[in-house]
């Protein structure tokens, strides 16, 4: 397998054999230019499905149907809408999302259970039917391949682009693609992040196969982005399989490779997320090692991800590590602070726990990279580490928040 080449191409979430995607304006935004409504289709007579969801108890009714229908049927759609996120809205918000599965169903031609939803945006707002009855039939119309890149647009909220991702790769001489789309910019902590996805493949892949390869693949890409520390109501990730790539002979090892290409579109997808946070300027990569554990690796490099503090000393090019510091102090992980060095962009600035000059001149010219890394070993001998995505934390972080009912 490590010969294998994945190679990024275009196409998105459609860029497998078998799947199909629209957007459209079907009226849940006032905006009559902003799509705001998409479908993802599996054609494939092979089509596996399944999902990962918000860990907030105040979970969306799209997610609560979904749980349902993903434990007794096996989907083959996806259908999404911005504008309204269908949470906190009760039985009439779990009818409305239930109602608009099965006529999305009907309309593709579907047995009931084989639409799974998902709703992006404002809370505690009651989901209007008419943009689903006017939106559906044109969606299905508007379905095919070269689709995906309206239906990446349609699910945006306060993106400030589409997110998508593809690569395609040869196995057993055999060529196959997985591809994705993603919305997400801010209320975003794992897990997942305020997100919805769709990763698909043409891999042939069985349904326990598909489980494990996009839970690994979530762990360490949609799990391991921040902005915020919020946690939405709505996170999804939906996986399809159109089954429609060439049998594979080797049934694990095929789902091993598949697990890495999955990893990889998820992984870049991710990285999207943390760059276009909500007014960020920068993406930034928290790389934790020699922690005792994955929970203490992974509860330094969160603390400091989630620090309005370094945040805003990433803002304004300060190369301050002691904010980086104070918030490994904070973090419950364990270690001895006379063991911990820092490094930012690659520039020592701690090492066992005390200070090294840095040429801050050196430290400004290094802050104009588009991409900010902070590294960090707690020294505590174990091999355990970690790597989390986040960005700076800007005054438009403000503004979009404070306006974003309006």
């Amino acid at each position: 397998m490590s010969d294998i080449e994945f190679i990024q191409v275009e196409g998105g979430v459609t860029a497998p054999a078998g799947i199909r995607a629209a957007g459209v304006h079907a009226g849940f935004r006032k905006d009559p230019k902003r799509l705001d409504a998409a479908l993802v289709v599996s054609d494939g007579p092979r089509t596996t499905a399944c999902g990962m969801f918000t860990k907030n108890v105040f979970c969306a009714a799209p997610v609560q149907v979904d749980r349902e229908l993903l434990a007794t049927h096996t989907p083959r759609a996806a259908l999404l809408n911005s504008g309204n996120a269908n949470a906190a809205t009760g039985e009439p918000g779990l009818a409305i999302a239930r109602k608009s599965a099965q006529t999305a169903a009907q309309a593709l031609g579907l047995a009931d259970g084989e639409v799974l939803v998902a709703s992006t945006g404002v809370i505690g707002v009651e989901l209007p039917w008419t943009p689903f009855e006017k939106g559906i039939p044109m969606l299905v119309e508007k379905l095919s391949k070269d689709g995906g890149h309206d239906a990446a647009c349609a699910i945006m909220t306060t993106d400030t682009h589409s997110k998508e991702c593809a690569v395609r790769f040869t196995y057993d001489g055999n060529e196959y693609a997985v591809g994705g789309m993603v919305k997400g910019s801010g209320m975003i902590q794992p897990n997942m992040a305020t997100m919805l996805a769709v990763v698909t493949t043409d891999m042939p892949v069985s349904i326990d196969a598909a489980r494990v390869a996009l839970k690994q693949a979530v762990d360490v890409s949609f799990n391991k982005v921040t902005v915020d520390s919020d946690t939405s109501t709505n996170d999804s990730v939906f996986f399809f399989s159109s089954g429609m790539g060439a049998p594979v002979a080797n049934a694990d090892e095929a789902a091993s490779v598949l697990a890495e290409a999955l990893r990889l579109v998820c992984e870049n997808l991710a990285r999207q997320i943390a760059a276009d946070g909500e007014g960020a300027t920068k993406l930034v990569t928290v790389y934790v090692r020699d922690a005792n554990d994955e929970e203490d690796a992974d509860r330094a490099a969160r603390t400091i991800a989630n620090s309005p503090l370094v945040k805003t000393a990433i803002a304004g090019h300060d190369c301050n590590w002691g904010r980086i510091a104070a918030a490994l102090g904070r973090s419950g992980a364990s270690f001895d602070q006379y063991g911990v060095d820092i490094d930012i962009m690659a520039m020592p600035v701690l090492r066992a726990g005390l200070p090294c000059g840095f040429d801050e001149d050196e430290a400004l010219r290094r802050f104009e990279d588009d991409e900010i890394v902070i590294e960090v070993s707690l020294g505590t001998g174990g091999g355990a580490s970690t790597r989390v995505w986040t960005c700076d934390l800007t005054h438009e972080y403000i503004h979009i928040n404070a306006d974003y009912r309006s």
